[in-house]
């Protein structure tokens, strides 16, 4: 016989899934699926509902530093580290030792999700500046503080806060806030009201190109390559993979030169997780929701989206103003991603 507690587990232990598009130049929401059936589960978790973010905090962090004179060329120890933070030392952890003890690219360090180059860059700029610039992309919790520990994603924000911010990269540097109306007209037909795209400026354009390298460079060579062997995606894209501790929540955020797109998978409670990262990791859960869509979007002759379309850069442009080539930042695509902590 079932008791209560048995439904309630039953319950609990379904994966819930937050799922949103956008247009990075004009903001349009081209899809949403904020959930389960809305009919038993009366919540959105695109804009609803906020959940740490992982690793996909990362590439606010990397444009923090574009920003501050760091190219994807730019050089990091990839060796852990502590750091004193008040009256305590702060000891981050990375999944593997790859590379350990080596001069590496700040792109092979975004690429491979790397903690130990993410916590080296937040020592060499301002927590406070991070805070300022994480607000700029459009992510308003209140409760996010100023921490060397921000810059691996301990916060929690929505999945439509991240979808706006990361049109910021799709779009030149500006970000582009989620419209759901483009205008209301009456039963004539008649235009009562117009909403125009709202637009700000996070990082120069310079920074954006930039941030263009770095984020090519996780699908080419870093934690969302199963973009390119898996699914066999062969035009532009930008991506970042997360996962947090425990394995409670995955994100995937991949955006094309037309689309920006982002997914988060977990449970209802942080209490529901996966016994392994492999199963529960971003590039496990969250990327194939991506996958799957943007194949359903490229193989629709009726849409305006084409997979050859690609990202506005200078040819042969590295980001590197040395001139020092950035190929050294790609590797093979991993299977595993770092948590935060």
């Amino acid at each position: 016989m079932m008791m209560p507690i048995d439904s309630i587990r039953y319950v609990k232990s379904f994966l819930r899934a937050g799922f949103m598009s956008m247009d990075p130049k004009t903001g349009a929401v081209k899809a949403y699926v904020g959930g389960l059936d809305y009919s038993h589960f009366m919540y959105d978790m695109v804009t609803g509902g906020r959940r740490q973010v992982g690793s996909t905090i990362k590439p606010f962090l990397y444009s923090l530093a574009m920003e501050n004179g760091f190219t994807p060329c730019s050089m990091a120890p990839n060796v852990q580290q502590s750091y004193r933070v008040g009256n305590q030392t702060w000891t981050p952890r990375n999944a593997n030792r790859k590379r350990y003890g080596e001069m590496v690219s700040l792109k092979w360090g975004l690429a491979q999700s790397n903690n130990w180059i993410s916590a080296y860059l937040m020592s060499k700029l301002n927590p406070q500046q991070f805070v300022s610039m994480l607000h700029d992309f459009g992510i308003n919790n209140p409760e996010i503080v100023p921490s060397m520990a921000l810059c691996l994603g301990p916060c929690e924000v929505s999945v439509a806060e991240m979808v706006s911010a990361y049109t910021t990269f799709a779009n030149k540097g500006i970000r582009s806030a989620p419209m759901f109306v483009s205008r209301i007209e009456d039963n004539e037909g008649n235009v009562i009201t117009d909403f125009q795209p709202r637009l700000n400026e996070v990082i120069n354009a310079e920074s954006a190109n930039r941030m263009l390298v770095l984020l090519k460079g996780v699908v080419d060579g870093g934690t969302g390559g199963r973009l390119r062997f898996r699914y066999h995606f062969t035009g532009d894209i930008g991506a970042k993979t997360g996962t947090t501790n425990r394995n409670a929540d995955a994100w995937f955020m991949g955006f094309t030169p037309q689309l920006v797109s982002g997914c988060w998978v977990g449970g209802e409670d942080r209490d529901i997780h996966f016994d392994t990262m492999r199963m529960g990791q971003g590039a496990t859960m969250a990327l194939p929701i991506w996958a799957y869509y943007m194949k359903k979007v490229y193989a629709d002759p009726s849409l305006p989206y084409d997979e050859s379309v690609k990202f506005d850069l200078p040819e042969g442009y590295d980001g590197c103003s040395s001139g020092e080539s950035s190929a050294n930042g790609a590797e093979d695509a991993l299977d595993i991603e770092e948590v935060y902590e």
